[in-house]
């Protein structure tokens, strides 16, 4: 863990620095209490220095909400295009500038994650979930220790405990009947408008307890509705180990693990070169990333897809993974469509370059709140967005 230095109270500290992000080790600490305001503490995190909080803990919520307020009407009153692309490439730049001031906001934790704050949550348990048990540190007396306090940011520990509410509560998953509980760093299925998609597409023809493989896991949601459509045996695959860890567990939770295998691994659950039925499947689904575009935490891998690379990767190696009367089932939100970040066309043209034609499509309007929220800057898009369901299988050669 890297180290933080600072000056406080005419004594030199240190302390670990944690960041689930990689955000830079911070510097030029100044350490700040209630009696700051919102206009001081915001000239000073744009100066690049950061804000060690010791203050009230519930005042802190407010000064970050007090920061975000104006950096949002700053950024409103920048942004002049209409055209959907430029409005959503101006937004995602104000968004990060914001999370970078706004991260700028430091909590100090204890060793065994306590927030020694007035009104502090009792962060512990969210704490350990997220960032695995507290080691128990030797520490001397001095307070320059290293193991004395761990300094994170406060929309990180915020997020951490948001986290864990949805860990522990879980969220109801009307297609299974049954709850499923995201872990911290794993995309969480809160729109269930393409689980619906998954669960009433019809198997391919001829097929009735098909081989399937579920590319991109997550938690593990897809794989469960799968099995329990009757799918003879799941493979399910992500490259994040946090959500192998959290499939795993969610299908133990609902008894499918005789019938749901859950692989760490990137896309394809084989090798190319193993041979036999055990290198294909009869249905192969995946869910990717939405969005070209870079993430900017953990959560954000499953919403934005550098260069489409996941999607490309997955189109162009389907066909060598399926059986011959098999499909792959791509579900896509056409937003990036309407934001200009790709066409349909292009898709199209990914799709027959792979040697891959459409079987068939279903598709259904989202129904999340952003949709219907006309202040949004992105609302243009959003009411015209569509999840689609694509059905493709491998070409037949002449």
């Amino acid at each position: 863990m890297n180290t933080v230095s600072w000056r406080e109270s005419g004594v030199d500290r240190t302390a670990g620095w944690r960041s689930e992000n990689a955000a830079p080790v911070p510097t030029g600490i100044v350490v700040i209490t209630d009696d700051i305001s919102a206009d001081k503490a915001l000239r000073i995190a744009q100066r690049g220095s950061s804000l060690l909080w010791r203050g009230d803990f519930h005042n802190a919520r407010q000064l970050m909400r007090a920061l975000d307020r104006r950096l949002e009407k700053r950024a409103s009153r920048s942004t002049q295009s209409s055209e959907p692309g430029e409005v959503f490439l101006a937004n995602r730049k104000a968004r990060a500038q914001r999370a970078t001031i706004l991260g700028k906001i430091l909590i100090p934790l204890e060793p065994d994650y306590t927030v020694r704050l007035r009104r502090a949550p009792d962060a512990r348990e969210a704490c350990g979930h997220a960032y695995a048990q507290p080691v128990d540190q030797p520490t001397d007396d001095s307070s320059d220790s290293v193991g004395e306090e761990t300094l994170v940011s406060l929309p990180e520990l915020l997020g951490v405990i948001s986290a864990y509410e949805w860990h522990r509560k879980g969220i109801e998953v009307a297609a299974l009947g049954a709850r499923i509980y995201p872990a911290h760093g794993v995309f969480a299925p809160t729109r269930d408008e393409y689980i619906d998609l998954v669960a009433g597409a019809p198997w391919p023809q001829g097929i009735d307890h098909p081989v399937v493989w579920d590319i991109g896991t997550g938690t593990g949601v897809l794989a469960a509705v799968l099995a329990r459509r009757g799918a003879r045996e799941v493979v399910a695959t992500d490259i994040n180990p946090r959500a192998v860890q959290c499939a795993q567990d969610n299908i133990s939770r609902l008894g499918l693990a005789h019938r749901v295998a859950v692989i760490q691994a990137d896309l394809w659950p084989y090798d190319d070169d193993e041979a036999g039925d055990s290198g294909r499947a009869d249905v192969v689904v995946c869910n990717p990333p939405w969005i070209p575009g870079r993430p900017t935490s953990a959560l954000e891998q499953g919403i934005y897809d550098p260069d489409s690379d996941v999607l490309h990767r997955f189109l162009s190696g389907l066909a060598d993974h399926l059986t011959p009367q098999g499909e792959g089932w791509l579900i896509l939100s056409d937003l990036a469509e309407h934001l200009g970040l790709r066409t349909r066309e292009e898709l199209l043209g990914r799709i027959d370059a792979a040697g891959l034609t459409v079987v068939g499509t279903l598709e259904t309007t989202p129904r999340h709140s952003r949709a219907a929220d006309s202040a949004d800057p992105l609302h243009a898009a959003r009411s015209k967005e569509r999840t689609i369901l694509w059905r493709v299988g491998a070409r037949l050669s002449t």
